[in-house]
């Protein structure tokens, strides 16, 4: 009787990653023959960057003794490996003298050093891959695929942005043209102006703008006027950007910015109604309740058109991870040709961690965030403004002037920022100490007691302080503001 033969399948081998474990050996045995070649490419790659881990470990302890200025050959090398496993597997000692025994790693030194590079990247992009695949087919927690996507590319960042450090060197020439174009592009906006501008010509004249790579701490207790002040400097760089271009001025050129505003308290229609009432001189409670004639809210609708394509974006989503924040703000680089020059976030303690302290250490958090901020202000070369809160310590003490130590919750504030600005308005607090109201039959001590009170008030009524308490870049000091709230604008005081 005959049998049916069955097609038996071919069993597929499994794939291996990519790898040239050949390079590694050439381009180590060439750094051992000529300690010049170790020199140029120690900071070239990482012990990570190689495929078999002994030769990882053998290129970090090339990178130790180099950076001791000690001779790197088989016999230097040997006692750091002596009880080495996988030393052992591979032969012991004795493999490190095999590695130079041929000098054809010397010819093309620098060109394996860079295929180790490209395929470590390779390796990192399938691990992503890898893990972005068992996250999205694991539904056992948590159905967020936004929150993944999110994930997934900040860590397709972190591999693209590995291995620049060569990049980063610049020559004392090149550090000199970029510092002398800063002086130009301050000469030609008038002076006193070499970063974005705030819009407050008193402020610019303090600080010469918001310069590129800055981490700025705007703080203050709530009343003060923060996201006023925020919204009022992020409005004037992006609308000084707007007339910059409608005038024919090179971007480059511009101390305006396209602004990218995280708002994690307010809504964005909220944002949008201050500055309108800015910008229409209308009331924005005014504005919230309906009550305008038909001529303020021609006003209004006349402001909206001519704000049309301010290139002001607003994120309102709350409760972002400072992950999160890294990628919209690098997706928003990207569909807009890379023309953010400014940052916004409203405020930094609404702000999450990564989740990976197991404590729950709020401080450790607070500090993980800020350097975090500050890392976005370096990687993307762009100044990023931080709002924060200020401790209640403020509110014991009889002078309320805000200082470095009220920072709230983390030191680390202070220290990862350049600079750190308090909003302060006594106003906020005379007002809160009004005496009572005199009546008929009252004595003349409280009638006397409440016409000192409103003198007082009067002094001090829409008058602001910018407290400028740290500046890398120059002199600490104060700016006196006026501060209207029925539109929540700031100003100069030679406005009025």
């Amino acid at each position: 009787m005959a049998t049916l033969a069955f097609p038996v399948p071919a069993v597929a081998e499994p794939q291996q990653l990519p790898r040239n474990v050949e390079a590694e050996a050439a381009m180590l045995g060439a750094m051992m023959i000529d300690n010049r070649l170790a020199d140029d490419l120690v900071d070239k790659l990482e012990p990570g960057h190689f495929f078999e881990p002994v030769h990882g470990r053998i290129f970090a302890a090339i990178k130790t003794l180099r950076g001791n200025d000690m001779l790197v050959t088989p016999v230097t090398l040997r006692p750091m490996f002596d009880a080495d496993e996988g030393m052992r597997e591979l032969g012991g000692p004795a493999y490190l003298a095999g590695l130079t025994g041929s000098g054809a790693g010397l010819i093309g030194a620098r060109q394996f050093a860079q295929q180790i590079y490209d395929l470590a990247m390779l390796r990192a992009l399938v691990s992503v891959g890898r893990t972005l695949v068992d996250r999205a087919m694991d539904t056992s927690e948590e159905v967020n695929p936004r929150a993944q996507i999110e994930l997934a590319e900040e860590e397709l960042f972190k591999v693209a942005a590995d291995g620049g450090s060569e990049n980063t060197v610049k020559s004392f020439a090149q550090a000199t043209t970029a510092a002398v174009k800063m002086a130009e592009r301050a000469l030609n906006s008038g002076g006193n102006l070499s970063g974005v501008t705030t819009g407050i010509d008193s402020i610019n004249a303090k600080i010469g703008g918001m310069h590129h790579s800055d981490l700025m701490i705007l703080a203050g207790r709530p009343g003060m006027g923060k996201t006023s002040l925020a919204t009022n400097i992020a409005f004037n760089a992006a609308r000084r950007w707007m007339r910059d271009m409608a005038d024919g001025i090179a971007p480059k050129d511009s101390v305006g910015a396209k602004v990218a505003f995280f708002s994690l308290e307010m809504s964005a229609d909220q944002l949008a109604t201050r500055i309108l009432a800015e910008q229409s001189q209308i009331s924005s409670e005014s504005l919230r309740m309906g009550k305008i004639s038909r001529t303020e809210f021609a006003q209004l609708a006349a402001a909206a058109a001519e704000l049309e394509n301010l290139p002001l974006f607003i994120d309102d989503t709350g409760g972002l991870s400072i992950g999160a924040l890294h990628t919209r703000v690098r997706r928003l680089q990207r569909r807009h040709n890379n023309e953010i020059g400014l940052v916004v976030v409203d405020y930094l303690q609404l702000l999450s961690g990564s989740g990976k302290s197991k404590d729950g250490n709020r401080v450790q958090e607070i500090s993980e965030i800020s350097r975090g901020l500050k890392t976005l202000a370096k990687d993307l070369n762009v100044p990023v403004l931080a709002l924060s809160q200020l401790s209640r310590a403020v509110e014991s003490r009889e002078d309320k002037t805000p200082m470095l130590s009220d920072l709230r919750e983390s030191g680390s504030i202070e220290q990862d920022a350049d600079m750190v600005w308090f909003v302060y308005r006594e106003d906020y607090y005379v007002a809160s100490k009004e005496p009572k109201r005199p009546a008929e039959g009252d004595s003349s001590k409280i009638f006397e007691d409440h016409a000192s009170w409103a003198a007082e008030m009067e002094r001090v009524y829409g008058l602001a302080e910018l407290i400028i308490a740290k500046q890398r870049h120059g002199a600490t000091g104060k700016v006196r503001m006026k501060f209207d709230p029925t539109i929540t604008k700031f100003s100069d005081l030679a406005d009025y």
